[in-house]
């Protein structure tokens, strides 16, 4: 397996490897690890009091989300993440609130008005932030055609691709590699290896040494890095991304990680997991490893910790209690935002639609329950 201080030795990578974190960056990577955490432990109570529907939860992965969204260039490149990357959001400089309409499904979801489950963010400002689909994989080789269009046009962007360990065994992982490949796209692939697609350990799921390795055989060079350590996160994506915008093709990145929690709220992990297993990987947790480093440079102590988690907590919770008040979309919304121009059928449906609710009223959810 591949290093992070490997990476430098790398001949397809060192040229652009990133300079030295500052201390000013290191404490904005600690900052926005604790909003994520936060936030997303805050969601979980909301879905365990029935206010939200569901939740994707992402801790002990905070480390791969933001060291791969520090270096994102929001300005020419286009990110394609999958539905657990709620810290590359937060770290791009998306609003908590906006994250938290999203989640109630409210008037103010910018992203999908409504129309998407939980934690399907899309965000075009400040981050080209595509759409998050639910079916596995279909992200990979979207984000394929999207660096290809970059490389036809000239441009100098790159496209960042995110996904699970599960999603190496779709069709969309293959095909979209295989073109990557071929073309020598400017895209970045990075899998988030957190042990278990849902409740499949990867033991299970591949015979290969590493998920880094498959890629080999579609010509696209593989890196495996320590997924819990920001800035080796920051390094091996940073490398392979400045890779992509000079011209040299593709990467495929396996950041070593796990998931804390359970798959969704949804899941019991505790049904398929070993709790020995769990206990390990929070000895590793990403949080702390990086407190140490931050205490070991001056940068941290005990109250400014506290400080930090304090500013965090009031931040989530001001996105919730402004949020959970607001109503759902207008029902008739569902036509707009499609087409530039209505048809006539769609007029003439959205003034029935209109018919219907004003004999009948906008019907009510009985109990919430959802089916995930």
């Amino acid at each position: 397996m591949t290093t992070s201080a490997e990476i430098a030795q790398n001949p397809l990578l060192a040229p652009f490897l990133p300079p030295p974190a500052s201390d000013e960056e290191c404490l904005r990577f600690y900052r926005d690890m604790v909003r994520t955490r936060t936030y997303d432990r805050q969601m979980i109570v909301l879905q365990r009091q029935g206010k939200i529907g569901f939740t994707i939860p992402c801790e002990g992965e905070e480390a791969c989300h933001i060291g791969a969204a520090s270096t994102f260039r929001p300005e020419i490149d286009w990110l394609f993440p999958s539905y657990r990357q709620q810290g590359m959001a937060l770290h791009l400089g998306v609003p908590v609130e906006d994250l938290v309409h999203q989640m109630f499904n409210n008037e103010k979801d910018a992203g999908s008005r409504g129309r998407q489950m939980p934690v399907h963010f899309s965000f075009v400002k400040p981050a080209r932030w595509v759409s998050i689909s639910s079916p596995l994989g279909t992200q990979i080789p979207h984000a394929v055609g999207c660096a290809r269009a970059m490389q036809m046009k000239g441009e100098k962007g790159a496209a960042l691709v995110c996904f699970g360990d599960g999603s190496t065994s779709t069709s969309g992982f293959h095909s979209g590699l295989t073109f990557a490949g071929v073309w020598k796209a400017p895209v970045v692939f990075l899998c988030d290896n957190n042990g278990w697609a849902i409740s499949v350990p990867t033991h299970k799921q591949t015979a290969s040494a590493s998920f880094a390795v498959k890629g080999r055989a579609y010509g696209v060079p593989g890196v495996v890095v320590d997924g819990n350590d920001v800035l080796a996160v920051r390094d091996a994506v940073g490398a392979a991304l400045e890779r992509a915008r000079q011209g040299g093709g593709p990467t495929l990145i396996e950041a070593v990680t796990y998931r804390i929690g359970g798959h969704s709220s949804s899941d019991d992990p505790r049904r398929y997991r070993p709790e020995g297993e769990v206990l390990q990987w929070q000895q590793r947790d990403p949080l702390a490893r990086f407190e140490t480093l931050l205490g070991e440079r001056g940068l941290l102590n005990s109250s400014m910790k506290k400080d930090l988690e304090d500013r965090a907590r009031d931040e989530v919770l001001a996105a919730v209690d402004a949020a959970a008040p607001l109503p759902p979309p207008p029902l008739d919304s569902i036509f707009e935002d499609v087409l530039a121009q209505q048809t006539p059928r769609l007029v003439r449906q959205r003034a029935e639609l209109r018919s219907e609710l004003e004999r009948h009223g906008r019907s009510t959810s009985a109990d919430g329950a959802f089916p995930l």
